[in-house]
């Protein structure tokens, strides 16, 4: 324990992070669902319980889903979630791994679902899904809920996007030769955290990256196939907290940030 604390606040200066959570490894491999599950679901409780923010904006992916998994029944009668991205694939098919409608099965509480793809076909298709009645109004209540929980996604052919079928392989290529390593909320990141614009994350239905900068975001990622990512997306300055595993907690403070210490989005971690 006192190991974690320690690499808690080292992340914390490293990256200007306000809020760290670091978990002794129950589970080991490339992805410790269950290490990670059980700090994401302890996390989420306390944000129920505590009911700090009225309203809370949920990503998805395998690390979300295995916290919403281990969350036990909770009422959370002061809080509400929405849901930040497209839940179906390509195929309209809906993704296992889109968390919302279980959240709101373990709390008894209003979960506003995004009945979208995660990505349109073109942003043409983007700006008539956005502005159907009922998308729209869900839209715009997650662009005003002040914490945004999310998971981190790597860049490759075995991501989640690209085995969840959320993108085609010619997406994933395009990404891939971006010089993208990183993903979150669907948007793209190199290892240095610079943000990379590009045709797929034109066309996620999900926040603008003008929503991240803006919004406090806590991230719920690690393990071994994620390092990468994680530590792009944390030398993005984006994040106002991370929750991971120890193992990648000890890889990650290794590691020269790709910022100045103690700083975030240009700004001292305490401004």
């Amino acid at each position: 324990i006192a190991g974690c604390i320690e690499l808690e606040e080292k992340l914390k200066f490293m990256y200007g992070l306000e809020h760290c959570e670091v978990v002794p490894n129950i589970d080991e491999g490339a992805l410790p669902l269950r290490t990670l599950g059980t700090a994401g679901a302890r996390y989420i409780r306390q944000l129920i319980e505590n009911a700090t923010f009225d309203l809370i904006g949920i990503g998805h992916g395998r690390t979300l889903a295995a916290a919403i998994d281990m969350l036990p029944s909770v009422p959370a009668n002061d809080v509400k979630f929405v849901s930040l991205l497209g839940g179906l694939t390509r195929r309209f098919a809906a993704s296992p791994f889109d968390v919302i409608h279980k959240l709101a099965e373990r709390t008894g509480v209003e979960a506003y679902v995004m009945p979208v793809p995660f990505f349109a076909n073109t942003i043409k298709d983007k700006r008539v899904l956005e502005s159907q009645y009922g998308v729209s109004d869900v839209i715009e209540m997650a662009r005003r809920a002040k914490l945004y929980v999310a998971g981190i996604g790597e860049v490759d052919r075995k991501s989640f996007i690209a085995t969840a079928q959320m993108v085609d392989d010619q997406d994933t290529e395009a990404v891939i030769k971006s010089g993208a390593c990183a993903e979150i909320l669907g948007h793209f990141f190199k290892a240095d955290g610079a943000h990379v614009p590009n045709a797929v994350s034109d066309r996620a239905m999900g926040p603008r990256i003008e929503d991240l900068q803006s919004h406090k975001i806590v991230a719920l990622a690690g393990g071994t196939s994620k390092t990468q990512a994680v530590r792009a997306i944390l030398a993005s300055g984006l994040l106002f907290g991370l929750i991971t595993d120890e193992a990648t907690a000890r890889r990650l403070a290794n590691e020269k940030p790709g910022r100045e210490p103690g700083k975030k989005n240009g700004k001292t971690a305490s401004g």
